[in-house]
């Protein structure tokens, strides 16, 4: 029987350079040898990559906050059941642009919705699942907007108001204090060559314990 992958989960606001950085996780574990899936939240599955459309494109009638929440946790329980699970049960590692964490974040901080409601699903979607390691895209709320509003046209989140992503970086931080040492947050607000490099100490420290060994 094949040993339990590993989960390892990217979380972070607004123009934090998560697919930047994924893509730079991704090539530094390939490269020391990680079996592994790479995949995203909404998203993952053709359901769930149906749902993101459905939550991320600008609409002129206003989402109802449990709506939202509801689609989020449709599409993680298609996710979880299709891909995420499966996967770690051969054995691979599993690299996921965000995951719950995002739903406390953004549904919980950002649209102040009940933790205990996020609390409730999250047990009903995912059972004991949690992931074993979370990197923590971190930067200051008008650096990461003006990133984003630097990249074009701006999806239905990004649109919100400072305030909103004051409240999902809070939520963030928060969670990584009470983490009990699932969390490591890397500064994102640096340059991109020093992000990296974070990025690099951190792959070196799954590696080692987890037992798999840079050529």
């Amino acid at each position: 029987m094949e040993p339990r992958g590993l989960f390892i989960t990217v979380e972070g606001g607004e123009g934090v350079g998560k697919t930047t950085n994924m893509q730079f996780l991704e090539d530094h574990l390939r490269e020391a040898g990680v079996d592994m899936v790479v995949t995203r939240e909404p998203g993952g599955t053709t359901l769930g990559e149906d749902v993101r459309e459905l939550l991320l494109k600008p609409r002129e009638e206003a989402m109802a906050a449990d709506a939202e929440l509801l689609l989020v946790f449709a599409a993680r329980a298609q996710h979880l059941a299709q891909l995420v699970e499966p996967a770690l049960a051969r054995g691979q590692w599993v690299l996921c642009d965000r995951f719950t964490d995002a739903t406390y974040a953004y549904q919980g901080g950002g649209r102040q919705l009940p933790m205990s409601t996020i609390r409730e699903l999250e047990q009903l979607v995912q059972g004991d699942l949690r992931p074993d390691y979370t990197l923590l895209l971190d930067c200051p709320v008008d650096v990461g907007m003006s990133r984003a509003s630097a990249r074009g046209e701006l999806d239905r989140f990004e649109q919100e108001q400072a305030e909103f992503f004051q409240r999902v970086r809070d939520t963030y931080l928060q969670l990584a204090r009470e983490s009990s040492g699932r969390y490591h947050v890397v500064d994102a607000s640096r340059s991109l060559e020093d992000v990296e490099s974070q990025l690099e100490t951190v792959c070196t420290e799954l590696l080692a314990c987890w037992g798999v060994r840079h050529p």
